[in-house]
């Protein structure tokens, strides 16, 4: 989840190429500013993190937040006054 500064062309041009940049990476978008995956491992989390280090913009806060699939699964949504479906966590295939 991110808060970029968005104020000027330049800064919200870096903001765009970081949310592309996690669209790239396989996020999806739950809001405009809070993206999500699923990692089955730990390893994978940490890979993640090192390459949104890297595609950091120079200003805004980016805070990146890891639960584990159970307490994924126990999100609760709501789509205006209506409960949306239960999560379930994705399938994962890796291929070598």
């Amino acid at each position: 989840m991110f808060d970029l500064p968005v104020g000027t062309k330049t800064q919200r041009k870096a903001a765009m190429k970081f949310r592309t940049f996690l669209l790239d990476e396989g996020f999806d978008m739950c809001q405009f500013s809070v993206y999500l995956r699923f990692c089955p491992t730990r390893e994978r989390i940490r890979g993640h993190l090192r390459r949104i280090q890297q595609a950091l913009p120079e200003a805004g806060l980016v805070q990146v937040l890891s639960f584990t699939d159970k307490q994924y699964e126990n999100i609760i949504t709501f789509e205006g006054r209506r409960r949306g479906p239960d999560l379930k966590n994705p399938e994962q295939y890796e291929l070598f």
